[in-house]
């Protein structure tokens, strides 16, 4: 008799796991084939638009090139001396090692390409079987399948997995979204709570924006374990010992001695790896020692140990609770970080353009309704609070910045599968089909942001708007960041270049010169010297020009961040520029047009 039970069991985990991995698979090509068909036929670079998508190309080419290990600087962005980067050599590591894989059957540039079409379509696969799993705890196989096919519009309505896209946010995503997953597991097995224990240290390794949503994540099985004691004893130990143990393995594999005790607020370091590794291991001690105490004893002692990580926090790293950007120079603020779109408030997003608040705000909405619905109703009351939990803190994220929009989005569809699932028509025999039908269609619709999307641009727009709304994005970009454009600035002998901030990225890719200015906050001196040159008078921009050395000026006039400068200095540099009034430091590269990009060499 026990063989044939374990036999039994064995064949229905069998069942279980080809039930979960086919209709992955299946979801994840079907995803892919479509990116790939809109990419060929409609992508013009191999690289993503988003200018970290650049940048991290210029990372990898550098540790492939010799750079070392624990070296992130970027030697040619900024003033002299380069740029600390923040970024993760986790991320480094894969790309790195696919574009050496190819480079054995092509030239290095044709492997580049293969790599970067590869990689972010490959993690459709991670995402896809953590959306389904979380889907499934919530709404079983209907719930997994609505799970993946609204996974499906999420992936098409991003950027993030199209091939090109290799900055670190697509990886995060998936992260978050398996910590989700664990947490929110029936069972609260070991293997699972191991899988969110990990999953969320290593999205914050990957990217320190995502600590919040992990704190969430993390309070959210502590504040469980303390309710109800020994039945999530055996999670809690395996997602605190999981937690720390990651955490301790990246910081030691990524972080070189002398840096130990740096504290660093946008990035993983010192403090964050001694803050959360104390935090894991404190919980795993918490449930294996006293898991059969009462619960006021293990409500106070967690209340205790929270208030000790609150005063470490303190007393460790106090500037990491202001705003992340509350050290930023005005001139920046006002010049370069309000233009940046995923660094808006909802405010200024809804004063800039209302008609995307929407697309970003309304489908997590929703889903927080639907949790607090769930939870009123005594519904698996402990799940949804845990999913409520680490989906409020995502949306209050959102709220502040625009850029936490997409982890509440995609955590967003966990709870509304469920509720799809439940209403369709097939589980809902009771119903006339019509009815039925249309109920689910309409749920559906609510629950896709492309759907509000196109609903906040016919409304503020028309519906003219929609059919133009894609067509003008980003026509300033392909205008002076193709190499085309800037073979003109590669010909010169290498040097250090003036140009917008939006071109920095560009430059460091297509050419061999140093750039003053690109978009990251750890480049203020940069930054600041770039935005003096640009709007400073001829005096003072001759001045800037060859204090910081610069021996080339690439003027980009359709640039956004150009126009602005000509439109607020009209006395300035740049305004001169785009009169057609040449100061007499600078000469033309190249005698007659020039193309959107011109480019001035800096006389001696």
């Amino acid at each position: 008799m026990p063989n044939s039970n374990a036999a039994h069991t064995q064949a229905d985990e069998h069942r279980d796991r080809a039930a979960l991995a086919l209709p992955v698979a299946a979801a994840s090509a079907a995803t892919a084939a479509f990116l790939s068909v809109m990419h060929i036929y409609f992508g013009t670079d191999y690289v993503g638009a988003d200018n970290d998508d650049v940048m991290r190309l210029v990372q990898v080419r550098d540790l492939m090139a010799g750079q070392g290990w624990f070296d992130l600087t970027q030697y040619r962005l900024g003033l002299e001396g380069g740029t600390p980067m923040h970024w993760s050599r986790l991320i480094d590591v894969p790309l790195a090692n696919l574009i050496g894989f190819f480079s054995l059957f092509t030239d290095i540039r044709t492997a580049e390409a293969a790599a970067l079409f590869v990689w972010p379509l490959a993690l459709l696969v991670p995402l896809f079987l953590a959306a389904a799993i979380a889907g499934r705890n919530f709404g079983d196989r209907g719930g997994m399948v609505v799970a993946l096919v609204l996974s499906a519009f999420f992936v098409v309505a991003h950027n993030r997995f199209q091939p090109g896209s290799i900055d670190h946010h697509n990886v995060q995503l998936i992260l978050i979204m398996l910590m989700v997953a664990g947490l929110t597991e029936p069972k609260l097995s070991r293997l699972w709570c191991s899988v969110a224990g990990s999953a969320g240290a290593l999205a914050i390794v990957v990217g320190a924006e995502t600590v919040p949503i992990v704190a969430a994540g993390c309070c959210a099985i502590a504040v469980l374990w303390a309710w109800v004691g020994r039945p999530a004893r055996r999670g809690a130990r395996a997602f605190g010992m999981a937690f720390a143990a990651t955490l301790a393995v990246c910081f030691y594999l990524l972080t070189p001695p002398a840096a130990y005790a740096r504290i660093a607020c946008d990035a993983f370091s010192g403090g964050s790896y001694l803050l959360g590794t104390a935090g894991g291991v404190v919980l795993f001690l918490l449930a294996a020692r006293w898991s059969d105490r009462s619960r006021r004893f293990r409500l106070t002692s967690l209340l205790v140990v929270g208030l000790g990580l609150g005063a470490a926090v303190v007393a460790i790293a106090p500037s990491c609770l202001q705003e992340p950007y509350a050290g930023l120079d005005p001139l920046l603020r006002s010049l370069w970080l309000d233009r940046v779109s995923e660094a808006r408030s909802v405010v200024s997003q809804g004063r800039i353009s209302p008609e995307s608040l929407g697309a970003f705000y309304a489908v997590p909405l929703i889903a927080l309704a639907l949790c607090a619905w769930q939870v009123a109703r005594g519904a698996e009351i402990v799940r949804y609070l845990v999913l409520f939990t680490i989906l409020t803190v995502a949306y209050a994220l959102s709220l502040h910045q625009v850029r936490g929009a997409v982890f509440a989005n995609l955590i967003a569809i966990v709870p509304l599968s469920a509720l799809i699932a439940q209403k369709s028509p097939s589980a809902r025999r009771n119903k006339s089909l019509g009815m039925a039908a249309v109920q689910y269609l309409a749920l559906m619709l609510v629950s896709l942001q492309l759907f509000w999307a196109f609903a906040g641009t016919a409304a503020f727009g028309g519906i003219d708007a929609v059919t133009t709304y894609s067509a003008d994005r980003g026509q300033h970009h392909a205008a002076c960041n193709s190499s085309g454009n800037l073979a003109v600035l590669a010909a010169e002998p290498a040097g250090v270049v003036s140009a917008g901030t939006g071109l920095g990225s560009a430059i460091l890719r297509f050419t061999s010169h140093r750039v003053l200015s690109a978009p990251y906050h750890r480049n203020q001196g940069g930054i600041l010297t770039q935005y003096q040159i640009a709007m400073g008078s001829e005096g003072d921009a001759e001045a800037f020009l060859r204090g910081a050395g610069v021996t080339l000026v690439a003027f980009c006039a359709g640039d956004p961040e150009t126009r602005e400068i000509v439109r607020t200095y009209p006395d300035g540099l740049y305004a001169n520029l785009a009169a057609g009034n040449v100061p007499s430091f600078l000469q033309p590269a190249r005698p007659g047009p020039q193309g959107p990009l011109k480019v001035f060499r800096v006389l001696r």
